[in-house]
């Protein structure tokens, strides 16, 4: 399999594409109500939520099995998982837009200079895009991982082990040659944009994306019952606890409110007056097109599938006890962001549920 990167850094405004398709007619509120009812249904999880926005009017609809707590179910923070990387993915456009850094440089360079920055070819660009030639985790990590397996693997894991790993690992394939998955690649590109700016990960993301993006209430680390959802395991019953991600916050350690979730897409579906409105552009843009006949489509945040009103940007996050699904369209000025709290299992309707409302919406 091979990849083909897409000219980046040095995405600009003038890069995008001029135009988005003519916006489609919008449903009706009574619609989108019964479409988005559908979609909660359809899942079997404790707590369900669905929450689109189009044309700026939000639609929020909940439900699940378990009975309704003391707090709303919209108002409780949701563990995004993967899907957290769009957040580091938009970080380092900005600081790239902004010429804080290039994407382009090693990331050893931040992480070990000198001794063995020369020999590690692997770019910060690699890293956010999968294709770095890293494992999805590291070779030890299983091992370290193995006591709390069924409760927080991630927790025995620290900052300084992931990047001894990704300073001692030597990959199979030239970087940027293939494309794999990696938890432990995006966890990397958090440590070494902590290196090179010299500034903590809460404060560096809160600062560059959080706060100009008017999200106060998205969280890095888990609050209690009054704040934040519980997630369950398989079953749908066996409660799991909060997720804790060691050195691993860059891939994974973002949680937010489905309102807050739609205020960040929101963001990318009108980029114009915004604070980073550069680095909501730039993500829009494909870096990288694999397998047969280049069909699957990355930007720097982003998976991007065509529809009939032009692209779609989405991505899909899992923890040991919750799903998240993020997604815009910006022909139909379309965003969803849906959460529930069981964990992803076999023939699971989450995610393809969230999918196709999106792209049917």
């Amino acid at each position: 399999m091979t990849t083909r990167p897409a000219p980046w850094p040095g995405v600009s405004l003038g890069d995008v594409p001029p135009g988005d398709p003519p916006e489609a007619a919008p449903p009706d509120d009574e619609q989108v109500r019964q479409r988005l009812d559908a979609a909660v249904g359809a899942v079997d999880a404790p707590d369900v939520v669905f929450a689109l926005s189009r044309g700026g009017r939000r639609t929020v609809r909940t439900g699940g099995t378990a009975s309704p707590g003391p707090v709303e179910r919209h108002r409780l923070r949701y563990e995004i998982g993967s899907a957290s990387k769009t957040f580091t993915g938009l970080l380092l456009a900005e600081l790239t837009q902004t010429g804080r850094l290039s994407a382009g440089a090693p990331a050893a360079a931040f992480l070990d200079p000198g001794r063995r920055a020369g020999r590690n070819p692997v770019t910060l660009a690699h890293l956010i895009t999968h294709t770095a030639g890293l494992p999805a985790l590291p070779a030890d990590f299983f091992v370290r991982a193995l006591p709390t397996w069924r409760t927080n693997p991630y927790a025995g894991y620290p900052a300084e082990r992931v990047i001894d790993a990704f300073l001692r690992h030597r990959p199979r394939h030239r970087p940027g040659s293939r494309w794999h998955y990696s938890n432990f690649g995006v966890a990397v590109l958090g440590h070494a944009l902590v290196a090179a700016t010299g500034t903590p990960w809460d404060e560096l993301l809160t600062g560059r994306v959080l706060r100009p993006l008017g999200l106060p209430g998205v969280a890095l680390r888990a609050g209690g019952p009054d704040t934040d959802a519980t997630g369950h395991r398989k079953d749908g019953v066996t409660p799991t606890p909060p997720l804790i991600v060691g050195g691993f916050q860059a891939a994974g350690a973002v949680r937010a409110t489905p309102h807050d979730l739609l205020t960040f897409l929101e963001a990318h579906l009108d980029p114009a007056g915004s604070a980073a409105a550069a680095a909501l552009w730039a993500v829009r843009r494909p870096v990288l097109r694999r397998g047969l006949g280049h069909r699957h489509v990355h930007t720097v945040a982003w998976f991007q599938h065509p529809t009939e009103h032009g692209p779609m940007y989405f991505h899909c996050g899992a923890t040991l006890g919750q799903q998240a699904f993020l997604g815009f369209c910006p022909g139909t000025g379309t965003a969803l962001a849906a959460v529930c709290t069981r964990r992803f299992r076999a023939r699971d309707a989450f995610v393809p549920t969230a999918y196709a409302l999106l792209a049917a919406t």
